[in-house]
This record gives structure tokens, C-alpha cells and sequence, in this order.
């Protein structure tokens, strides 16, 4: 049986770096992106600012406390979007397999290819060429599993790599701290630490059915990724992969006003689906079917975001480009597509503490009542509503 190998790319404080290819002076700076208003929220620091203290999700106005020099940056998704696309090409050119987990991450399968070229010189060679190519630092792990490939990434970072041979998965893991295990949450860390848990190798000396007992369902699949016990594939990326949902009416209708409503549910149910999911997306895609039959679709390439404001401006753009001959309308629908994993508070450069809880305070309620539990007034009488209306606006 031929050993796995697993590569796992992860570009280092991605944002940030390409803010500094667009201005050379932020370099060896405290530098923090998000909205420069006192309610913003830090979307990604340097390593500089990190030494303060300052964090992603932490208030602007609380990171400027702790670092005085801090230098604020908005972002720009547009230009994060580009640069994660273009890595995207190079490495979808040199691998035969590879698993693009969010703008900025790839899980790579280079299993076999040792026959051919050695998979750490390979791994080597392709970081070089992207950091060539883009000018952005990347650092990568390679091992035999996607846990322990993931692991050793942030243990070789800053712009660094960092091997782990087979068989020693187990004795790498084994001093880290729990923390450091992939999808370990702070309740769950938190738990363990009361127990008196703090590092890996606790867990490893620990049986599997004891530590199943302890955590559950989730125990298992924390004790196995702690012993360097992986079996997950690398799942072929596909810019394909999406979500939609459409309506056909009962009576073919012209209600510009009713379809604009029906839209802008769509659009708020499939956005609080991705969030839900952790995912992005970059692309956007309206259809419509006039009685006739004839289909038509519009699309267009938007920079990663889940964010409901953004999303319905771009679905009214393609609505209104699209419905042009004023025919009676069969079928509408709305699709989301190249997808990626992704927080969907990296792209509020603009929003406040109060815009990201109120995304969350809304999705808690659509999870627990169903979807639809919450929505814009827009969405609920649609006949008082013009189209002009629905604008993306926060209701």
C-alpha cells in the first residue's frame, strides 16, 4: 500500500500581505484591516500587532488601545480575491488533486508522486513559484494526513515549511498544546483545560472509549486526530460547487414588485445557508423563464462574501439586466457558486460590532426556528414594496 502525502498551503496573514505589496511602508509595521470607525472590528492584523495583543473579531477602538501605533487599513476584497484566484491557477496547473478550503488555504494530494519526483522537493519547488509569481509569503506542511499536514503548516510559520515523516506523527503532536489540534473549539479547550489537559500527549496516553465517554460523538475524532489518525480525503475542488433555489409560479405574472419580494428571500435564505455553512462565495447568478419557456441566466464574478447587504444589490443588478422584455414570468431562481470556506466577517470592512452580531443574532434565530424565522420587511409584503426598494439595505 502506497503511503499518503499531504501537503497543506496556507498563505500567512494573507490580507494583510497583500496590503503590503500595495504599499511597501506598512512593512515591519502594526497594521490591522477593518473599518477605521471606534465600533469596527478587526479583520486580520500583521504579526507586528499580534505582539500588542490585537486580534481578528477584537474591536478596532479596544486594538488601538492596546497598540497606540497601530496603523488602520479598510481592505479591499476585490484585490484579496484576485491574488487567492491567481494562486488558484498556479496550483491547479502543477497538482493533480487539490482541495481549496477557503481564499486562502489548499489541502494538496501529491500520494504516489514520489515515484516520479520527491514530494517534499516538489512542495518546495511549488511554494517558490507562488511566492515568485505573486510576491505574497506562504508557508506549507507536509505529512501524511490532512491534521497533522495542517498542524505542521502553522508550526512552520512565518513563510516557512516544515516536514513531519512518517511515523512520527504521533511523537510531533505530542508536545503541543491542545490548541493546536484543527477544530478544537475555546468551550471544548476550555473543558479539557479544567481537566487538566493542556497538551497533546495527554490526550494520546488516554484510552479512546475513555475520551469518547468524556466528549461524545466528538471525542473519537479528537482523540484520533490528537494520535495523528486521519483518514479524510482531498476533495477535488470544483469552482462549480454552489448552492441555489428558485420558484415557479402558479400564474405566469408580471409583479415586478412581488418578484423583487421573492428575490430578495431567496437571497437572504441562501446567504444565512452560507454562513451557516462557513462558506463564501464569488459569484452570483439570477434565471428567469418567461411563459414561452424561454430561459434566460445572468452572472457575475463578486469578491468572497456571505453578507446579505452585498449579495441582494448584486441579485437586483442581474434582475434588472435581465428582465428587459416585459413578458410574464414563468420561473425565477438564484445560485451562488464558487464556493469556499470562509468567515463571513472577513469582508465587513465597513461594518460595525453592532452589523456583525445582528448577521448573528439573525442566523441563531433562523437555526433555531427554521429559515425564514427572520427577514427583511421587504420580503413580507411584497406589494407595497417598488423594486427600487431593494436595494441591500439593512431594513
Amino acid at each position: 500500500m502506497i503511503d499518503r502525502a499531504i501537503a497543506h498551503f496556507d498563505l500567512d496573514s494573507f490580507f494583510v500581505s497583500v496590503e503590503l505589496l500595495k504599499n511597501s511602508r506598512l512593512k515591519g509595521k502594526a497594521v490591522a484591516l477593518g473599518s477605521k470607525e471606534d465600533r469596527g472590528v478587526v479583520t486580520s492584523c500583521s504579526y507586528e500587532a499580534r505582539t500588542f495583543g490585537v486580534r481578528s473579531g477584537m474591536p478596532m477602538k479596544l486594538a488601538r488601545q492596546l497598540c497606540p501605533e497601530l496603523i488602520q487599513v479598510r481592505g479591499d476584497m476585490d484585490q484579496y480575491s484576485y491574488y487567492s484566484n491567481i494562486i488558484t491557477e498556479i496550483v491547479a496547473e502543477e497538482v493533480p488533486k487539490y482541495e481549496k478550503t477557503s481564499i486562502d488555504e489548499f489541502f494538496i494530494d501529491l500520494t504516489g508522486m514520489d515515484r516520479f519526483f520527491g514530494t517534499y522537493q516538489f512542495t518546495h519547488e511549488l511554494r517558490h513559484k507562488i511566492i515568485n509569481e505573486t510576491g505574497l509569503p506562504i508557508s506549507f506542511g507536509l505529512s501524511v494526513n490532512k491534521t497533522v499536514a495542517k498542524v505542521a503548516t502553522n508550526e512552520g510559520k512565518p513563510n516557512g515549511e516544515k516536514r513531519v515523516e512518517i511515523g512520527m506523527e504521533r511523537s510531533f503532536l505530542a508536545p503541543l498544546s491542545i490548541r493546536k489540534i484543527p477544530y478544537i473549539g475555546k468551550q471544548t479547550s476550555a473543558l479539557l483545560k479544567q481537566m487538566g489537559v493542556e497538551y497533546v500527549k495527554t490526550i494520546q496516553a488516554m484510552p479512546a472509549e475513555a475520551f469518547q465517554q468524556l466528549l461524545g460523538k466528538s471525542g473519537l475524532g479528537l482523540w484520533k486526530r490528537a494520535n495523528g489518525i486521519d483518514n479524510s480525503p482531498v476533495a477535488p475542488y470544483s469552482e462549480r460547487k454552489s448552492i441555489s433555489t428558485e420558484q415557479t409560479f402558479h400564474q405566469d405574472t408580471i409583479d415586478v414588485s412581488m418578484l423583487s419580494s421573492v428575490l430578495l428571500g431567496m437571497t437572504e435564505k441562501l446567504a444565512s445557508q452560507l454562513r451557516r455553512e462557513q462558506k463564501l462565495t464569488a459569484c452570483i447568478a439570477v434565471k428567469i423563464r418567461y411563459s414561452n419557456f424561454d430561459t434566460h441566466t445572468q452572472q457575475m464574478r463578486i469578491s468572497y462574501t456571505s453578507c446579505d447587504h452585498v449579495l441582494i444589490k448584486g441579485v437586483k443588478e442581474l434582475f434588472k439586466k435581465l428582465y428587459s422584455r416585459r413578458m410574464l414570468i414563468r420561473l425565477i431562481g438564484v445560485k451562488f457558486s464558487y464556493l469556499v470556506h470562509g468567515n463571513y466577517q472577513i469582508d465587513l470592512f465597513d461594518d460595525s460590532v453592532d452589523m456583525i452580531n445582528l448577521y448573528k443574532a439573525m442566523d441563531k434565530m433562523n437555526t433555531r426556528f427554521g429559515d425564514g424565522s427572520i427577514k427583511r420587511a421587504a420580503s413580507l409584503n411584497p406589494r407595497k414594496k417598488p423594486f427600487n426598494s431593494f436595494n441591500g439595505q439593512q431594513d
